[in-house]
């Protein structure tokens, strides 16, 4: 697996052989990055000034990606020793000072993250755990800003109507394999 744009492209990501990991394709980081830059107004996929949220960061590819592109300051969130390790290690050979690496728990690092205060949380959530989603969304619907975005990767897609009672909408959706990925906004950001 490797960045696929911005300062560090073509970087290799480690991936460990974990239970459950499951990074996400490079197709769908690709196809999550355009979206984002066309909402940053910025020229070649670039996040310029973005703070990010990666609340289960596994390799901390989505981290990585956006950090490479631009964003300001991006934490990565994990529980598993191993991993942190591996995205600090990485953090270290890229001097990536924008990246920050914490060992915790994600739900928790959102819902004390300031409100309104991210450009993008990123939510992977082990599928095996679907009891994760809903904290996760509430509390990344109120860490991010109202123009901001919320990606969500899970087993199954997600619609207006579970989604509206937390304060978001989906606004672009994409089926990759086994995987639907969402781009989602609070319902103002639409119309801002």
């Amino acid at each position: 697996m490797r960045i696929i744009g911005g300062q560090w492209r073509r970087t290799r990501i480690p991936v460990a052989d974990k239970a459950g990991l499951r990074p996400t394709p490079d197709r769908v980081r690709e196809t999550l990055f355009n979206w984002l830059a066309s909402l940053a107004g910025a020229g070649g996929g670039e996040l310029p000034g973005w703070h990010c949220l990666d609340a289960f960061a596994g390799t901390g590819a989505l981290g990585f990606e956006a950090a490479s592109r631009g964003a300001t300051a991006v934490m990565l969130c994990e529980q598993d020793a191993g991993l942190v390790a591996q995205m600090q290690s990485l953090k270290t050979k890229l001097s990536a000072d924008a990246v920050r690496v914490e060992r915790g728990n994600g739900v928790s690092l959102l819902e004390r993250t300031p409100e309104g205060s991210l450009h993008a949380v990123f939510l992977d959530p082990p599928f095996e755990s679907p009891d994760l989603y809903l904290p996760a969304l509430r509390a990344a619907a109120r860490a991010v800003r109202s123009t901001g975005v919320v990606y969500l990767e899970a087993a199954r897609e997600w619609k207006d109507d579970e989604l509206a009672p937390l304060g978001l909408t989906v606004f672009r959706h994409l089926k990759a394999g086994a995987v639907h990925a969402h781009l989602l906004r609070p319902p103002m950001a639409g119309t801002a």
